[in-house]
């Protein structure tokens, strides 16, 4: 059998396919996602549903001349595979291979980076204007999608084109969700748009006479017609308010309406928002039943959608839920907020329990935290959980709205640290550097599960500004106790112990502590003493015990899963720069570099950060005789710890 993908290449390629080899075609790049996901995981249910739409672009429109912004990576598996990469998608969010994002240097189709949501008005509207000021007459198409229209920068973006350029096409990708399932009043207005039965019973009758006579010269008549009898039955509509002429809903899923209105679009001598109505998951049964579930997914079977690497042991994830289900139950003030994540924080189940005490904003990360600091000055505890790369939008209204004001807001960020396949848009390495120097924040991680708890029991009760972070995944397996125990602030524990305190004192950070329990161990077998401290704080550090600890010790070495430059050792070593003793530390964690995607534990061996590594490189510092017996030893990566002073 002839497939049509083996034709297409570059969106060149589509030029002369007839809509029904379009149709085919959407088919079989759908097979084709479903079938690289389900081996190397990633972001399935929002690529799936806008296969079609991709298409119809590539064709109307002539990238990478005419310049598509895509908002959100997690829509954009079909324009890499019909823009040049269809022969590497094998290897999407693999070691070296094509990013799951967009991404500028991979491609000069990905005319935008994008791996956060919200982006691509701002960006488009940006190109725009240079367009106009350049005076070519290119095309630019934002592709709003996944709940970015939410988003505060949305609106600040339209609040703008009217007066910034002449010439814009925005489609909104409207599948219902966003992360979870849409929230707020655009969402419900959205929705309207495309419930209104008397509409969309007339829309589908003139679409089919349309259809029938493949539109041609009728096509402009069309549209002026709907926008004329639109009002009939519609109220005005907001992006007409913003100076957008509005078209829409579009079905998203027919290839020729498709066509059609982005013709018309493209012809438009004013910005014009195309309103496109999506099913998320499309094709894939388990995916359009749980779009939720489905929005990233690990590997799995695709003929059952079971993973493939099922009963692990619980996720920090879910073990923060679970927690803050039962200290809620207990404690009535405390209340949860998410941003388009409750899945992914671990939060559906509290969702489920405390109705009334659960609030999905959205994906606004910087009104959440406001939000937050409101309930908080008002006597509630607010628990904000929240990836920490999406708490860098957020970070000065943790500052000026929480810390400044000293309220007991408590902030989870998950994923942080290395998150492995979804590469440097989705690394949360900058949450420590970004957060240390805040006056009146506490800001921890625990080393297991327990810990874990114990941290979120001990910041709802602290009466101040806590972060609490902690990685992807599940942890070592440590038993959750029935009561969590409450956590002396600024007090870390001893779990390894030096000969007399001499020799290398290591001081570890969370996920990073069993790095550093091996790095001790291989030191201790070549002779020399070596200790482990599980830090917990960052801020505030056991001065205390650092103090005690420093006199007798030949090195203090900091591990983290985090950037070296302004992180937990940059602190630790500025206290004891105070003290004439900053020369004794060596740090170890992420370099100066936006970390590339690959599986955590490669990224580990490339960047030094292993146990064996960390032991190699501490032994050659400080340790001459020690580094000589070890240098049999092959260790793989490059260094990243460096001895500063």
């Amino acid at each position: 059998m002839d497939h049509v993908l083996d034709k297409v290449n570059v969106p060149a390629d589509l030029d002369g396919l007839s809509v029904e080899e379009l149709e085919k075609l959407a088919d079989e790049v759908r097979t084709l996602i479903i079938d690289t996901v389900s081996k190397t995981g990633g972001h399935l249910a929002a690529s799936l549903g806008v296969v079609e739409l991709t298409i119809a672009l590539l064709k109307v429109f002539n990238p990478p001349g005419d310049k598509l912004v895509w908002d959100v990576g997690h829509q954009t598996y079909a324009h890499k595979i019909l823009t040049g990469r269809k022969d590497r998608f094998h290897t999407l969010r693999q070691k070296d291979g094509i990013s799951g994002f967009l991404r500028r240097a991979e491609s000069e189709y990905d005319v935008f980076g994008a791996g956060h949501s919200g982006t691509a008005l701002s960006a488009a509207l940006g190109m725009a204007v240079a367009r106009d000021k350049r005076g070519s007459d290119e095309y630019v198409v934002a592709v709003l999608g996944d709940g970015a229209a939410g988003c505060g920068i949305s609106y600040e973006a339209m609040n703008n084109v009217h007066t910034s350029t002449r010439r814009l096409v925005v489609v909104l990708n409207d599948n219902e969700m966003s992360i979870a399932a849409n929230v707020g009043a655009l969402s419900r207005y959205l929705g309207r748009l495309l419930a209104s039965p008397r509409y969309n019973r007339w829309k589908r009758s003139v679409e089919s006479v349309a259809t029938k006579m493949k539109m041609g010269l009728f096509r402009s008549a069309y549209y002026r017609m709907e926008e004329s009898i639109k009002g009939l039955f519609l109220r005005s509509v907001i992006f007409e308010e913003f100076g957008l002429r509005y078209i829409g809903p579009i079905d998203g899923h027919n290839m020729h309406a498709l066509i059609d209105a982005l013709t018309i679009a493209r012809e438009y001598d004013r910005p014009i928002v195309l309103h496109v109505s999506t099913q998320k998951g499309k094709g894939f049964e388990p995916a359009e039943k749980h779009p939720e579930k489905w929005h990233g997914t690990p590997a799995f079977d695709p003929a059952t959608g079971d993973p493939v690497d099922a009963g692990k042991a619980p996720s920090y994830s879910s073990i923060f839920g679970s927690t803050l289900e039962r200290l809620a139950a207990e404690n009535e003030r405390i209340v949860a907020i998410t941003a388009a994540m409750p899945m992914g924080t671990g939060l559906s189940g509290f969702a489920a329990k405390f109705p009334d005490r659960f609030f999905d904003v959205g994906i606004s990360e910087e009104h959440a935290a406001v939000f937050a600091a409101g309930m908080a000055a008002e006597g509630l505890v607010p628990v904000f959980a929240v990836y920490s790369t999406f708490v860098q939008r957020s970070i000065d209204y943790i500052i000026h709205d929480i810390c400044l004001q000293n309220l007991p807001v408590v902030i989870c960020l998950d994923r942080a640290g290395i998150v492995g396949d979804d590469g440097p848009t989705h690394h949360g390495v900058f949450d420590i550097a970004l957060l240390r120097p805040v006056p009146n924040l506490v800001l921890m991680q625990p080393k297991d599960e327990a810990e874990l708890a114990g941290m979120l029991y001990t910041a709802t009760r602290a009466q101040r500004p806590v972060v609490i972070r902690y990685p992807r995944g599940a942890g070592p397996g440590k038993t959750v106790p029935p009561k969590p125990e409450e956590i002396g602030i600024g007090r870390a524990e001893v779990v390894q112990t030096t000969h007399k305190g001499k020799g290398v004192w290591f001081w570890a950070l969370g996920d990073m502590v069993q790095v550093a329990q091996r790095a001790a161990d291989l030191l201790v077998e070549r002779g020399t003493p070596a200790g482990v401290v599980n830090a917990r704080f960052v801020r505030p550090l056991d001065e205390a015990l650092l103090s005690e600890q420093e006199p007798n010790a030949d090195v203090i070495v900091t591990l983290e899963n985090g950037i070296v430059k302004g992180g937990f050792g940059t602190g630790i070593e500025e206290f004891l720069a105070e003290k004439g003793a900053g020369h004794k530390v060596i740090k170890f964690g992420w370099p100066d570099e936006f970390i590339p995607h690959g599986a955590s534990d490669s990224l580990m061996a490339d960047f030094g950060l292993t146990a064996e590594a960390i032991a190699e490189k501490v032994s050659g510092y400080r340790f001459p005789a020690v580094a000589k017996a070890m240098a049999g030893k092959q260790v793989s990566g490059g260094e990243v710890g460096q001895r500063l002073g």
